[in-house]
């Protein structure tokens, strides 16, 4: 009897796994046996599967992750070009100048800051650091006419830090376990579709279920052979499974 085969789709990864279940989704609601005598299946797939995508986007890589490395870069570009500038006064003529650079140098090395250095230990010593600059340093910020350069150097890090509190509030904003769960849902509504039609298959006759069989059929060997390297994954009785 033509029915379709055994598959474990708790091991595929997230992608792999949404577009599977996609696929079939799509395709058993454009198939009239299948969406006619299977419609509550076809049905909880279909809401399974969205259920699927929303948390699939939620656990993709935060755009804002972008936007902090670009203003990370920013940043970075804006302090060695202060430190340069500083540098550059050392053994200015004017000795009040150089003076006042010799201050800012004392204080560019007393914090040590490393722009290579993880992302929030950065952001804090620059919040320290520039507030010096604004207050305990200012009379030789002005005197070597550096506060446009410390003004856009405390802009480009309070994007960063504005930044990486937004990425914080999204990462908050997920339920543990939400992905997971949505797949084990996708899962068993999967798994009741295929019992579905394999049921009507045997009853009534494979003719009106044939063409959605075989499409599930070449889907499984696909996915078996790309996601799964060839090798049948890990069969049970039932099609259902945790994500492995």
């Amino acid at each position: 009897m033509k029915g379709i085969q055994t598959f474990y789709i708790g091991g595929m990864n997230n992608a792999a796994h949404f577009l599977f279940v996609s696929n079939v989704a799509e395709r058993a609601e454009k198939d009239s046996a299948v969406s006619e005598k299977c419609k509550a299946q076809v049905a909880a797939l279909r809401e399974a599967v969205k259920a699927e995508d929303e948390n699939l986007q939620i656990s993709a890589k935060s755009l804002t992750t972008d936007k902090i490395a670009e203003a990370d870069r920013l940043r970075d570009q804006l302090y060695v070009g202060y430190k340069k500038a500083v540098g550059g006064y050392a053994n200015f003529p004017v000795e009040s100048m150089a003076e006042a650079a010799k201050v800012l140098q004392q204080h560019i090395k007393d914090y040590k800051i490393d722009v290579q250095a993880q992302l929030d230990k950065e952001t804090g010593l620059l919040v320290n650091f520039i507030q010096d600059l604004e207050n305990k340093f200012a009379e030789q910020v002005k005197a070597l006419s550096l506060t446009a350069f410390v003004e856009k150097l405390k802009a480009a890090n309070e994007d960063v830090r504005t930044l990486t509190g937004q990425r914080t509030d999204e990462r908050s904003a997920k339920t543990a376990g939400a992905l997971k769960a949505a797949r084990s849902a996708s899962d068993e509504a999967y798994r009741m579709l295929v019992l579905y039609v394999n049921a009507h298959a045997l009853l009534e006759g494979e003719a009106d279920y044939a063409a959605f069989i075989d499409y599930a059929n070449t889907e499984i060997a696909h996915f078996r052979q790309e996601v799964l390297g060839g090798k049948k994954g890990k069969a049970k009785a039932d099609d259902s499974g945790d994500d492995a």
